[in-house]
């Protein structure tokens, strides 16, 4: 395991302030990952795909782009397809510079689109894996230009990874 600076969810900041910012994550954790990140994000353009679940509307009900992916995810070729199709339409329409996720399996299609785009892609693995990556975290890594951990511990779980910090 290799000694890290933590960066911190407040020093997120820091990062390149990008004006176009696509946030993809399901709903429950790992929205409210993504949401803790509001003092990043606010100040941009942005536009989120999530689960349409009662927490999901709840947290998103005043943002003006929501687009509703398709649930389940896991192993499920359809929904595959469906959210594959989304992503390509959302990008296309959004033209986003950034796209952030914290999983799950509704990212992928995002983050193939976004590398094939030159789009910057960010994935941040949730705080509760620490001992094994997840595995929407090794599908989207070769996609990543960023793969942000919560946990030292997970730092070995990813070549190149950088420490962030606790987002909740």
């Amino acid at each position: 395991m290799r000694a890290a600076k933590p960066l911190h969810a407040k020093r997120l900041n820091a990062l390149p302030n990008h004006e176009r910012i696509l946030l993809v994550g399901s709903s429950g954790g790992h929205l409210a990952q993504l949401l803790s990140l509001k003092s990043w994000w606010q100040g941009n353009d942005r536009c989120w795909v999530t689960f349409p679940t009662p927490d999901a509307t709840s947290a998103l009900g005043k943002e003006a782009d929501v687009n509703w992916a398709h649930s389940p995810t896991t192993r499920n070729l359809p929904n595959l397809l469906r959210n594959t199709r989304l992503a390509f339409s959302v990008i296309r329409r959004f033209n986003p510079t950034v796209i952030v996720s914290t999983g799950a399996g509704s990212a992928l299609p995002f983050f193939v689109f976004g590398k094939v785009l030159g789009i910057s892609t960010i994935y941040i693995e949730v705080y509760d894996r620490v001992e094994s990556p997840t595995l929407t975290g090794r599908l989207c890594r070769p996609f990543s230009d960023l793969m942000l951990v919560q946990w030292r511990d997970q730092l070995g779980l990813y070549r190149d990874a950088q420490l962030v910090g606790r987002l909740l």
